[in-house]
């Protein structure tokens, strides 16, 4: 089988949660026997694959033209929806003019306004940019759902999400197809490995530095508390005053990495006694599964889909409230290191599992 991996043209110059997800997913599935090309124009020639997999329904500018395109060639599409709400980060928590904005607009006139600032500040001007100016950011993505084939969301809620938001998606087919973890690099033992010291017992967080992430919070309810708290990733683009009050709020028990490989995780997630990503929305976190595979100790958001994943094998805590994230920091930290969950993500969360759910998916769309 010939697939054509297809998502945002930011996709490795801004990566993110979907980026792996494009990635490893294509690796497993190769492993698995199929030929795989990802590619990130938007119409591309398509005649020589069996089916177009898409990703990214929050970026309806590009999966729009690219699902279009395959149509047109008369290729099935298959969509990794990856449908997210950022209205409670929006109204509540975004700061400065945007926040003032977000606050007196809707949801869909938020991310239209913002794929438009983007387009001029980070010149991100394309075919499907004026498609969405012209038609509006919902109506976008409400007429790359009729396109599709056959929907692949990471989990039975964040199903419910989209046919929620989009009654037409009740009538495409689906299946659901878990995120997962690198089994080589996330499933053995790194002891006596880099980071394994100098941070032993540390408070992680591993994620792209932004307002939506919440670092923030996370950095003020380490003032009260005694750990050693490390950070690692970038600041995303347009998040750089973010970056510098987040620096400035930080106390000295705060450790700033900046970006770190991500074969060279690992050991971090080994050395951590706890991993902390309290994001406004997640609908995976997939830093929180891959240290629960190194046996963290998690405490995530209860917005989103992850208590799908994690259940009660993890300490939740509402993200807006520091009060609420020291408190799970402080269970978190003071509960035994176990082998549970990370015994289930290894045995349901991985690539191959992925992969494999993924290639039933295919073979089912193209039987009809």
């Amino acid at each position: 089988m010939k697939i054509l991996f297809q998502s945002r043209t930011t996709l490795l110059s801004v990566p993110g949660g979907d980026t792996t997800q494009v990635q490893h997913t294509a690796e497993a599935l190769t492993r698995l026997g199929c030929a795989v090309d990802i590619s990130l124009d938007l119409t591309p020639d398509v005649s020589d694959y069996d089916l177009v997999h898409l990703f990214n329904l929050s970026r309806p500018q590009e999966v729009y033209v690219q699902a279009l395109n395959a149509k047109r060639a008369g290729k099935k599409v298959a969509l990794s929806t990856i449908h997210v709400s950022y209205d409670e980060f929006e109204s509540r928590a975004r700061g400065g003019i945007a926040g003032l904005i977000a606050r007196s607009t809707s949801d869909a006139a938020r991310e239209y306004l913002k794929v438009g600032g983007r387009a001029v500040k980070n010149r991100e001007w394309s075919l499907g940019v004026l498609h969405l100016l012209c038609r509006g950011y919902r109506n976008l993505q409400k007429k790359t759902l009729e396109l599709v084939d056959m929907l692949l969301p990471n989990s039975h809620s964040e199903l419910k999400r989209v046919v929620s938001d989009f009654p037409c998606a009740r009538t495409v087919s689906s299946s659901v197809i878990p995120n997962g973890v690198d089994r080589s690099l996330f499933g053995g033992s790194t002891e006596n490995a880099p980071y394994s010291r100098e941070y032993k017992d540390c408070v992680l967080c591993v994620a792209r530095i932004e307002g939506l992430k919440n670092q923030l919070n996370l950095v003020r309810a380490a003032r009260r508390l005694p750990w050693t708290f490390v950070f690692v990733g970038q600041p995303a683009p347009n998040h750089f005053s973010y970056y510098r009050r987040l620096r400035a709020e930080s106390p000295s028990n705060v450790v700033f990495l900046g970006k770190v490989a991500h074969e060279q995780l690992a050991p971090l997630y080994r050395a951590a006694k706890v991993h902390a990503l309290v994001s406004w929305m997640e609908t995976t976190g997939l830093s929180s599964l891959e240290a629960g595979a190194c046996s963290c100790n998690l405490v995530i958001t209860d917005k989103g889909d992850q208590r799908e994943y994690f259940g009660n094998d993890a300490f939740y805590c509402n993200p807006e409230s520091v009060d609420s994230i020291g408190d799970a920091l402080i269970r978190a930290y003071q509960a035994p290191k176990t082998d549970v969950l990370r015994k289930r993500i290894l045995a349901n969360f991985t690539w191959e599992t992925a992969a494999s759910r993924t290639l039933e998916a295919y073979q089912s769309l193209l039987s009809g």
